[in-house]
C-alpha cells in the first residue's frame, strides 16, 4: 500500500506540536492519547494496527496488535481521517514529555528505521510498523533501548519523538559510542552493540554508566540529549520511578 501524502507543520520549541493538513479521505495515524486539536471533517476511529495492509484480517491485525504490546506501546492506534466538505483539514499531536518532533521520509530508507521502543509519534496511513528484535541479547539486557525494538517500513512520513535536543549523524563505515539512551533510531544497515565504558576505575567513578552503545557501519544515526530517564532522575532523583525506561533489566526486576 501507498502512503498518504500528508503535509505538516512543527511549532514551538521545548514542547512542540507536529500539525498535519490532509486533503479529502487522507489519514494520518497516531499514537493513541497523542491527540491536541482537530478542526471540523476530522474523524478519528481507533483500530488494531498500523493499516498498512487493507486485507489483513483479523488475525494478522491481533498479531500486529500483538508485536506492538510486545514493544510497551499501546494494543490500538488511532486513524484520523478528512471526510470533511473542505478542501484541507488539519489535525495536530504532541509528545509526551518535552523534546523534539523529527519529520523522517521514508522512502529515502527502503530497508526501514529502527527506532527506540517509544520514539513512534505519527505516519502517513501506509507506513508498516514492526518490531525489530536486537540480535544481540547482551544489549537487549543492559542496554537504555531493550532487546524490541520498532521498525518502521514505507515510502511516506514519519515522525518520531526524542527527549531534549536531537543531533543526525552520518556514519561512513565509522564507529560512534553513546549512551545507552540516548539513541533515539539509526538506519537498518547500521550495527547496534553495547561495550563497557572503559576500565574498572573508569565504570564506577567515571559517571558515564557501566556500559556504551556501539554504533558502526554506514547511515543515520539520531541521537537525543535527554531521554526520558535522565528527565525524570533529574526532576525525581531519589523517586521510585528513576528506573523508568531502563532497558530490559530494570523492567525485569521490578
Amino acid at each position: 500500500m501507498r502512503s498518504h501524502e500528508i503535509d505538516y507543520k512543527i511549532f514551538g520549541n521545548d514542547i512542540q506540536v507536529l500539525e498535519v493538513e490532509l486533503d479529502q479521505n487522507e489519514t494520518v495515524i497516531a499514537e493513541a492519547g497523542a491527540m491536541v486539536y482537530m478542526e471540523d471533517g476530522i474523524q478519528f476511529e481507533t483500530k488494531m494496527g498500523d493499516g498498512s495492509e487493507a486485507n489483513q484480517g483479523l488475525l494478522g491485525k491481533i498479531f500486529s496488535a500483538g508485536t506492538r504490546m510486545l514493544t510497551g506501546e499501546s494494543l490500538f492506534m488511532t486513524h484520523f481521517t478528512h471526510r470533511g466538505r473542505n478542501q484541507k483539514s488539519r489535525v495536530a499531536f504532541s509528545a509526551p514529555y518535552p523534546g523534539t518532533i523529527i519529520p523522517i521520509d521514508l522512502a529515502t530508507i527502503p530497508q526501514g528505521l529502527i527506532v527506540q521502543k517509544d520514539g513512534f509519534l505519527a505516519a502517513a496511513l501506509g507506513t508498516k510498523m514492526n518490531i525489530h528484535f536486537n540480535q544481540r541479547l547482551g544489549a537487549g539486557l543492559i542496554g537504555g533501548e531493550g532487546f524490541i525494538l520498532q521498525r518502521l517500513q514505507g515510502d511516506g512520513l514519519a515522525f518520531i519523538h526524542a527527549g531534549g535536543t536531537v543531533i543526525e549523524k552520518q556514519l561512513n563505515n565509522e564507529t560512534l559510542r553513546i549512551d545507552t539512551g540516548c539513541v533515539v533510531a539509526f538506519e537498518q544497515g547500521i550495527d547496534f552493540d553495547i561495550q563497557r565504558s572503559g576500565g574498572l576505575k573508569s565504570m564506577i567513578f567515571g559517571g558515564e554508566g557501566l556500559f556504551l552503545a556501539t554504533l558502526r557501519g554506514t547511515g543515520r544515526v539520531w541521537i537525543q540529549s535527554m531521554p526520558v530517564k535522565k528527565l525524570i532522575q533529574a526532576l525525581m532523583p531519589t523517586g521510585g520511578n528513576q528506573n523508568k525506561e531502563g532497558g530490559f533489566m530494570s523492567n525485569f526486576l521490578e
